[in-house]
């Protein structure tokens, strides 16, 4: 028995990064989650694995990018990076809106769905967040602080048309290319006609201006250590 916990512990790494609190965290997602299945006998709440995948899919490529900034000099490859990563951020976020089926879910312990529930909207946030810094410190680093900050103030605005879109309008990332026209035209139709959707302009800048907050208050958390 000592002689595996030492090879146990000779294995594992002294210091847990960032990544490995991250791996920790998506597992626990999808082990509460396989529970819930197992438990309830269906598969209806699998869409939350899906979900923290595509929340994972701008942080891979944030990541990639800040270990490959030869493509920075690439322009198209670049540029089609970027327009991967634009498309796909909204992903992160959008899984704390699950949180709406939280009523509809039905156990007898509703505890155990929150848990559920906010545990990937948790995750969501954290590739989110980790994958928005990421960009902000490349583009710092290629046109100043200014415009960094410029970016992130869009970049969340964007995030929270996207969830919109996606909560409400029922697109998904990918409609971009298989749907273009019915999603551009929805688009068009919101920008051109703002007083009709005033609804839609108060949910973004309202939900735009809430992630701001989350994002600067825990990049600003290392202050305090």
């Amino acid at each position: 028995m000592k002689k595996f916990l030492w090879l146990i512990k000779k294995r594992m790494p002294p210091v847990f990064t960032i990544q490995h609190w991250l791996l920790i965290a998506s597992a626990f997602s999808l082990m509460l989650l396989l529970v819930r299945v197992l438990t309830s006998g269906r598969l209806s709440y699998v869409f939350l694995a899906w979900n923290l995948f595509l929340a994972y899919i701008p942080f891979l490529i944030s990541n990639w990018l800040s270990r490959h900034t030869e493509v920075w000099r690439t322009r198209i490859k670049l540029l089609l990076l970027i327009f991967a990563w634009l498309l796909f951020i909204p992903n992160s976020f959008y899984i704390l809106t699950d949180l709406f089926h939280l009523e509809n879910m039905g156990n007898k312990h509703p505890w155990f769905d929150l848990t559920l529930l906010l545990s990937f909207a948790w995750n969501g946030i954290l590739f989110g967040i980790l994958s928005i810094r990421k960009m902000e410190m490349l583009l710092k680093k290629t046109k100043g602080k200014f415009i960094s900050g410029l970016m992130i103030c869009a970049v969340m605005w964007l995030i929270a048309f996207g969830i919109y879109i996606g909560r409400f309008l029922r697109f998904n990332s990918w409609d971009i290319i298989v749907n273009p026209f019915s999603l551009l035209g929805e688009i068009a139709d919101i920008i051109l006609n703002p007083y009709d959707y005033r609804y839609v302009w108060a949910m973004s800048f309202c939900f735009a201006f809430f992630m701001v907050i989350i994002y600067y208050t825990i990049k600003k958390m290392n202050e305090i250590f």
